[in-house]
């Protein structure tokens, strides 16, 4: 299992990845997830990828092996526009679902594979999709800024309550690495070492992209004063007194009191 998560804000995209691979209790492997496809003043794109670590490595290859064939068909870098940048993923997709899906299925293995794709194209603003199994995708809202993937339900609560399409990169890239920590806390799945990457809106490069470890000193302080604070604010919260004082409706088993 792995977890990812991409941003769309106005200022740019923030994207972040875990590398960790299970297939088991004792087989625990480091895996990079994240993919970063570049032509330094016209574009940047990047790709993250969860599911079935050979079906995401086999779409990733294909998506580079397809820049070697120059302009003779459509790949990541001489596309129109992000729109059919996901439609190249898409594709990479299919084909390996062609040429494998049979064979697994014979075997009992799900073809599992999901993606998350983001940049910008000198042209157009910065766009961001989630690539389904199928090929098929969907493009992030102003409603809707973020994708996830993977082991995504332990990091989805603060990034809801504190992102919005405004926030900054630094911002994110704190929300980001909080989704995170939680999501690692809460599954063994999912570990470090982290991939970030912030991406500038209308830079048309990568800003930054770090690989954080244990030895990060900034992850590692958010994790211990994030932790703290959340003990703290816990610790303020009035308590319920339906045991001191449960009122006329106390009526053992009554949904409304809590007893029972």
């Amino acid at each position: 299992m792995t977890y990812c998560v991409g941003m769309l804000l106005d200022t740019g995209l923030v994207f972040l990845s875990d590398s960790r691979t299970a297939a088991g209790v004792d087989q625990i492997s480091t895996f990079r997830k994240t993919a970063v496809f570049e032509k330094p003043g016209e574009r940047v794109l990047v790709v993250q990828s969860a599911g079935n670590l050979a079906i995401t490595q086999a779409v990733t290859s294909a998506l580079r092996e397809g820049l070697e064939a120059g302009d003779s068909k459509p790949n990541l870098l001489n596309c129109a526009n992000m729109f059919e940048a996901a439609q190249c993923v898409g594709a990479a997709l299919r084909e390996i679902h062609r040429r494998d899906a049979e064979a697994l299925k014979q075997f009992a293995v799900e073809f599992n594979a999901s993606l998350i794709l983001g940049g910008q194209i000198k042209g157009e603003a910065p766009r961001l999709f989630s690539i389904y199994s199928a090929g098929n995708f969907i493009e992030a809202t102003a409603e809707t800024s973020y994708f996830q993937i993977g082991e995504s339900k332990y990091g989805k609560p603060i990034i809801d309550r504190v992102i919005r399409r405004s926030s900054s990169l630094n911002e994110a890239a704190k929300a980001a690495l909080v989704s995170m920590d939680s999501t690692i806390r809460s599954n063994l799945s999912v570990g470090l070492p982290l991939d970030l990457v912030l991406v500038k809106r209308d830079h048309y490069a990568v800003a930054r992209h770090i690989s954080i470890d244990d030895d990060n000193a900034y992850f590692a302080s958010i994790r211990k004063r994030w932790s703290e604070a959340l003990r703290e604010v816990f610790a303020q919260l009035p308590e319920p007194d339906w045991l001191r004082n449960p009122g006329p409706a106390a009526v053992r088993g009554d949904p409304r009191t809590g007893t029972g």
